[in-house]
């Protein structure tokens, strides 16, 4: 049984009406991509759980998304999968955590086309105010999306990149692992609470951004 949470920092609480659609389709893909994933590679848990779906209400907690709106962190539903229907064990569950991350650059990649498409658009065929709109709210989508996607790389559990590192390790459901994943979270909100996640997620997150935009603009 695999549980992931995911956590997701803003510097402004005016951002979030920018943030809001970028958050519900980078959670709910994210999501989906694990759910669908694991399907692919033989584990109908996700399916019989109704998660197989890109519907932000199969995959959004309620807890979580409150907590995003007032305390500017917060978290979706983990995707639950049981490794022991896979077909490589150790693989196929590396294989399910990449496909969230993965996901998550996918649609910051398709936000993107949309924004260099957007440029294209003839004058006047949106009003200023309502074309600065949704070119604010593109712009957001692909760096939260990006955030998603660095954050849940990290090598800690629960995290999707405590499973791709320990695996990768021969470490997967390991005691060690067990024992690390029931101060997982605890180990992140220190990260939060410290800005020393910032410090660690802030370079790549960047480098990403420019890297990405630079290939549309």
């Amino acid at each position: 049984m695999r549980r992931k949470r995911v956590i997701f920092i803003t510097s402004s609480i005016a951002n979030i009406i920018y943030l809001l659609p970028g958050i519900l389709i980078g959670f709910s893909l994210h999501e989906f991509a694990h759910a669908q994933t694991a399907i692919w590679l033989g584990d109908d848990t996700p399916r019989a759980q109704g998660r197989n779906t890109v519907n932000p209400l199969a995959h959004i907690d309620l807890i979580g998304f409150i907590m995003i709106l007032l305390a500017g962190f917060g978290w979706a539903r983990p995707v639950q999968i049981n490794p022991n229907r896979f077909r490589n064990k150790v693989r196929d569950d590396m294989i399910v955590s990449l496909a969230g991350p993965l996901m998550n650059i996918l649609v910051a990649v398709l936000f993107l086309i949309l924004m260099k498409a957007s440029t294209f658009m003839p004058s006047g065929f949106l009003a200023q105010d309502t074309y600065d709109i949704v070119i604010n709210i593109f712009q957001y989508a692909v760096k939260i999306n990006i955030v998603l996607c660095v954050f849940n790389l990290l090598p800690v559990p629960p995290l999707d990149g405590s499973h791709v590192l320990f695996g990768l390790l021969g470490l997967s459901g390991s005691a060690l692992y067990h024992q690390i994943s029931r101060i997982g979270t605890y180990i992140l909100l220190l990260l939060i609470l410290t800005g020393i996640l910032n410090q660690i997620i802030g370079p790549p997150i960047t480098f990403l951004y420019h890297f990405l935009t630079g290939i549309f603009f």
